[in-house]
Formats: structure tokens, C-alpha cells, sequence
């Protein structure tokens, strides 16, 4: 069934709206509206697609929002789900960003992204489960994702490292169980793909390059332009992965930002709908704001530079990429590499559950919080027993921190 573009529009932008939790959370929520709810993509192109997206850098939740909607409504359809994807967290982010560099943190507020943060870890559990059940199809898929989470929690390999294992042992293995998929569609001609590159490749780079022209290399805004160019071309791994670099550039070696205020924009950035990495047009705010004392609109310069660096090239990747990887599902090699890079992602998400559980359940200097745990099961609870709506729960376990704080 193909959808009319604005049903795809409302789609897209209900898992704009409702995308929390995280990659694991929004790839859930988007299997849920458009896999079955919708039934517009059928489950083997849905796990194709995640396993394409997971091997390009950047933020692969969106990428998939846009191969999605390319898949379904060609170019139109792939902009609007990667951006309707995007946008409203991006615009929650600004306005946040906007309170926190005005007014700082108040308690109330503090507690109410406390609730969300036990909120979105249920949201985290509640993927792997759903992730688990479609990626793991024998021992040898769940071998693998035991192996990733082992190599990337416990042995701290590098994630491209652990993908590309996982991509040649499927290959190796291959995946004859796996039905054959439809003809896919005909390669587009070469000079359609170089003019496709060509130009996503200008669209990306045009705001850096004006911002060399008009302002210099030394400018705060070209650098940092720079650096988020950097970080999107090779940021694989996911949003965890690129944050440890993100901070030496931010803070350490540019000083934009304090320590302080970087973990806060993560905080801000877990709990709005969208793509963890909205926390670098907070860093783009914050620098914007700090370098020129308070400038809103240098902040809003600065904030909107970060976000079209991160972003943009997604559309060049899939725009450009994903004919390629459609016709590469009549691959049986290419099948057995793409499932074991999905087993590989569900070894992934496990560890970065265990890592945000860490900072949810265990914060720092203040020991096992008994209530956020209580607010996280309830909230499994009600999304998993009781398929809750998402913004519901979401709200009540914003609530529930504030009443904690209260009664504390």
C-alpha cells in the first residue's frame, strides 16, 4: 500500500512528536507506525533499511525516518519524513535551550526531567524487547549480539570495528531462511546518482561555506561549523559514541561550553522527541550565546549551524545510497550482512540501556534511587502490558518527579 504524501506528512510527523526514548525508542516507534499500524513497509525491508543506516555515520534513526519515505514516496516523501522527524525536537530544543541560558536550572524542573529520564529508560527496555524478537532468528544472531555487547561494553572495542565483524560473519553464514525478495526497482543511471551527490553535497556545505566568506576561518561560527561538518561525515557509532569527541572539541579544545553545561544539554536532549544528537544545536546555542554574551541571535546562528551540519547529510547518504542498498536485498551475502549487522545493533542498544540505566537508577554520589526505579517499571508496564500512548506515559512520569521532589 502506498500512502498519499500527506498521510505520510501526519505519520511522520506523529513519530516526530512522539519519538523519545532515544535511536532504540524512535526505530520502535517507527516499526510500530509504519510496519504495523500502517502496514506501508513490510518487516524485511524495515529490518533492511535499519541495518543499511546502521552502517552510515550520523544519526541513524533519522536516516531511516528518510529511507522510509524515500522507499515510499520517493525524494518528496524522503524529505519529509527525515525532516518531520527532526523538527519538533529541534524547535523544543531551541526553546529549551533559550530557558536554560535565561533562567538556568530551577528544582521543579530538574524533577520533572528526572520522571522523563526513568520514563525514557522504559521506553529503552521496551525496544529491546521489540528489537529482540525480530533481529534474533536463531542461536547465531544472538551469539552475535552477545559478542557486540561484550566487545563494546566489557573490551571497549571500536563500534565500526564490531560492525564490520558482525557484517562478515553473516555474510559468511549467509541467510538461505530468508525468502527472496521482489525484484527491486532498477538502478538509476550513474550521472543521476553523481548529480545527486553533487548536489546534497552543496546543500550540505553552502551555510559553512557563506560562513567562511562572510566571516573567516577564525570565526567561532566557521569553526564551529567545521567541526560539526567533521562529526557528521564520520560519526559512526551512534550518538554515544561521538559524545566523548564532541566534548574534547566543544569544551576542552574550543571552550564554547563548560563540562557543566554539556552534560546538562544531554539531559535536555534525552528528553525531547527527536535524535539524541540534538544535543549539538545546543552546543551551538550555548556557544553562540557565550561568545557573544547573551546574543540571542547569534545564539540562534550558532544552534541552527550545529543543526544543519548534523542532519543534511542524511538525505546525501540515503538520497544517494539507498537504490543501491534496495537492490542489494537479492544478495544472499548482502542479506547475511545486513542481519548480522542487526544482530549486532540489538548487543548495541542493550549496552546503551545499561549505561543510561546507570545514570537513571545510580546517580552519582547519591546511590540506588529506588523511586526512579519504580516510576521506570510502572512505565514499562503501561507501554509494554498495556501499550500505553507514549505522551502519557511520558507526561505522568514527568509528574511523578515532581511530586517526588516535593514530598523529598
Amino acid at each position: 500500500m502506498t500512502p498519499s504524501l500527506r498521510d505520510l506528512l501526519l505519520a511522520s510527523l506523529k513519530v516526530g512528536c512522539l519519538g523519545f526514548g532515544g535511536p532504540a525508542g524512535q526505530i520502535a516507534l517507527m516499526h510500530r507506525v509504519f510496519v504495523e499500524e500502517k502496514r506501508w513497509i513490510d518487516e524485511p525491508r524495515y529490518l533492511h533499511a535499519l541495518g543499511f543506516c546502521t552502517l552510515l555515520p550520523g544519526p541513524e534513526a533519522q536516516q531511516l525516518a528518510t529511507y522510509v519515505g524515500w522507499s515510499l514516496r520517493g525524494t518528496w516523501g524522503g524529505l519529509a519524513a527525515g525532516l518531520l522527524f527532526v523538527l519538533p525536537g529541534a524547535a523544543l530544543m531551541f526553546a529549551l535551550s533559550w530557558l536554560y541560558a535565561v533562567h538556568g536550572e530551577t528544582p521543579l524542573v530538574a524533577a520533572a526531567f528526572d520522571g522523563v529520564k526513568a520514563a525514557v529508560l522504559a521506553l529503552v527496555l521496551e525496544a529491546i524487547v521489540r528489537l529482540g524478537r525480530r533481529a534474533l532468528t536463531g542461536p547465531a544472531d544472538a551469539i552475535i549480539a552477545v559478542a557486540a555487547f561484550v566487545a563494546l561494553t566489557v573490551a571497549g572495542l571500536p563500534f565500526p570495528l564490531v560492525v564490520l565483524a558482525a557484517a562478515a560473519i553473516g555474510a559468511i553464514r549467509g541467510r538461505p531462511d530468508v525468502e527472496e525478495p521482489a525484484e527491486a526497482a532498477p538502478l538509476p543511471p550513474k550521472r543521476r546518482t553523481l548529480a545527486t551527490i553533487l548536489l546534497w553535497t552543496v546543500i550540505w556545505l553552502a551555510p559553512l561555506a557563506a560562513s567562511l566568506v562572510l566571516l573567516g576561518g577564525d570565526h567561532w561560527l566557521s569553526r564551529l561549523g567545521g567541526v560539526f561538518a567533521a562529526l557528521a561525515a564520520t560519526s559512526f557509532g551512534g550518538a554515544y559514541a561521538l559524545l566523548a569527541w564532541l566534548q574534547q572539541q566543544a569544551v576542552e579544545t574550543y571552550g564554547w561550553l563548560t563540562t557543566a553545561q554539556m552534560v546538562d544539554g544531554l539531559g535536555l536532549a534525552e528528553t525531547t522527541p527527536g535524535p539524541l544528537v540534538l544535543v549539538n544545536p545546543f552546543v551551538g546555542f550555548m556557544a553562540g550565546w557565550n561568545a557573544t554574551g547573551g546574543g540571542l541571535g547569534w545564539a540562534a546562528a550558532g544552534s541552527s549551524m550545529a543543526l544543519w551540519q548534523t542532519f543534511a547529510p542524511s538525505f546525501l547518504f540515503i538520497f544517494a545510497g539507498a537504490p543501491y542498498a534496495d537492490a542489494l536485498r537479492r544478495s544472499r551475502l548482502a542479506r547475511g550482512a545486513l542481519a548480522g549487522v542487526m544482530a549486532a545493533v540489538l548487543g548495541v542498544v542493550a549496552g546503551l540501556a545499561l549505561w543510561f540505566g546507570r545514570q537513571v537508577l545510580l546517580p552519582e554520589g547519591q546511590g540506588f534511587d529506588a523511586g526512579a526505579a519504580a516510576v521506570a517499571v510502572i512505565a514499562a508496564i503501561a507501554l509494554m502490558r498495556f501499550r500505553a500512548n507514549v505522551v502519557l506515559v511520558v507526561a505522568a512520569c514527568a509528574a511523578a518527579g515532581v511530586v517526588r521532589a516535593l514530598l523529598a
